[in-house]
């Protein structure tokens, strides 16, 4: 295992727990077009953690990255939704909002290199 896949396994792992930490945040920033919030904001917490610690082990680490793939596509949503909300952008302005979005890209790349 490589000091970059820990890495983004921990991100994940610790972005989990902080949807439960602070789920707050989360439910601000979950489109309105959903109406269950609070599960939305649950099950990707859940399934962030559950992912990133399958990224850790040989055996589960390729699910583990088609999932935050999985993940970070279903983002794209949220992202997109930050932008167009004043009060789900937490006070971020445009511009950084807008390079998040792209990078998302960037991380989704990432997982697929342990895809293989």
């Amino acid at each position: 295992m490589i000091w970059h896949q820990i890495l983004l396994a921990i991100l994940f792992v610790l972005a989990g727990i902080n949807h439960f930490r602070s789920p707050k945040t989360y439910l601000t920033i979950i489109p309105n077009a959903f109406s269950d919030k609070e599960f939305i904001n649950n099950a990707s917490g859940f399934l962030e953690i559950v992912f990133g610690t399958l990224l850790l082990f040989e055996p589960s680490k390729q699910l583990g990255a088609y999932g935050i793939m999985g993940l970070l596509i279903a983002f794209f949503a949220t992202h997109i939704f930050m932008i167009q909300d004043e009060k789900a952008s937490l006070g971020l302005p445009k511009w950084f909002l807008c390079i998040r979005l792209f990078l998302q890209f960037a991380l989704i790349y990432w997982a697929f290199q342990y895809t293989k």
